[in-house]
């Protein structure tokens, strides 16, 4: 690069500039990672190993588990590390990366997450056809289709955004390395290819967005018609968290990407990155686990099957 940037390392901004105050906070959120982290981690361990879960709807749900487990830890240990150490500092390479796998893993998210609408579109309005439309193939072709999707956005968008020349503030405005605050202090005039992975970016995340909505609608339309109360609550109860989650991820990360990137950030700014990069992953766990009954079946048998291993091993 022109500028030399290789050995450069980044300033972060911390929620406060109260020592006191950031140890609260590095351990608040140290405790938010590591209980979404154990709950994610669980969902994996549980679908794998519980047969009743070999489904469509949950061989998503584990992959996205994956991808909230991951996204998640490419910013949060980071941050509570400088909140507890009182540093900061990013390094240049440790930046470029956070950039990488946030922009991967949150467009792989979005992806599947859609994909996820789809599934239960068909599983709800054309059920008859369930098993033949979401075949594993298909399943398994859709979900390499998300993690091709995440790498082609994340190489664009790191790629676009460290071509430019950082001669000037390297105080990062905001709580880890992310594009619109990495624009923010650069001093390169024309960043064009950022520029169009950007508006590429929103774009499709409002189609997303839209095809999602359209998805939910036919759903609900078809809920609405069912005979049986049962099925009708389920389904809603099925579909409803899952929707409440997506229109918060799209929304909020729509916002943090189009909205002016202040000097000085404050609390909705922080909040507002929160949302998009930590809310989601910490409440896929508590939606898909403690609001569903096949779940909780599985953890009950995961449970009594560690307890009688337990037992009968040390018996032995």
């Amino acid at each position: 690069m022109t500028n030399h940037s290789a050995g450069m390392e980044f300033f972060l901004v911390a929620f406060s500039d109260t020592r006191e105050l950031q140890v609260l906070h590095g351990f608040l959120f140290l405790l938010i990672y590591l209980v979404t982290l154990m709950g994610n981690l669980l969902i994996i361990v549980l679908i794998t190993l519980d047969q009743c879960l070999h489904t469509p709807m949950y061989f998503f749900l584990k992959n996205l588990a994956v991808f909230d487990a991951c996204l998640i830890s490419i910013t949060l240990p980071k941050f509570i590390l400088n909140s507890l150490s009182h540093r900061n500092i990013i390094s240049f390479s440790e930046c470029m990366l956070q950039v990488l796998l946030v922009i991967h893993f949150a467009v792989s998210e979005l992806f599947l997450l859609t994909v996820m609408s789809y599934d239960r579109y068909v599983a709800i309005c054309h059920p008859l056809h369930y098993d033949v439309i979401m075949n594993r193939r298909v399943c398994v072709s859709m979900t390499a289709a998300s993690w091709f999707l995440g790498s082609i956005f994340g190489v664009f968008y790191s790629a676009g955004t460290f071509s430019l020349s950082f001669c000037g503030s390297r105080k990062v405005p905001q709580f880890f390395c992310d594009v619109p605050s990495l624009l923010k202090i650069s001093c390169s005039k024309s960043h064009v290819t950022i520029d169009i992975s950007e508006a590429i970016g929103v774009m499709y995340a409002l189609f997303s967005l839209l095809y999602i909505g359209f998805s939910y609608i036919c759903i609900f339309n078809t809920v609405l018609r069912m005979p049986s109360l049962q099925g009708c609550s389920k389904a809603f109860s099925t579909c409803t968290p899952h929707l409440i989650v997506v229109t918060t991820f799209i929304v909020t990360g729509i916002i943090a990407y189009l909205k002016p990137v202040p000097d000085s950030p404050h609390l909705v700014d922080f909040l507002v990155s929160v949302f998009y990069s930590v809310l989601p992953a910490s409440l896929n766990p508590i939606i898909y686990s403690l609001r569903n009954k096949e779940i909780k079946a599985a953890v009950r048998r995961f449970l009594w099957k560690l307890s009688h291993y337990t037992f009968y091993g040390e018996k032995q």
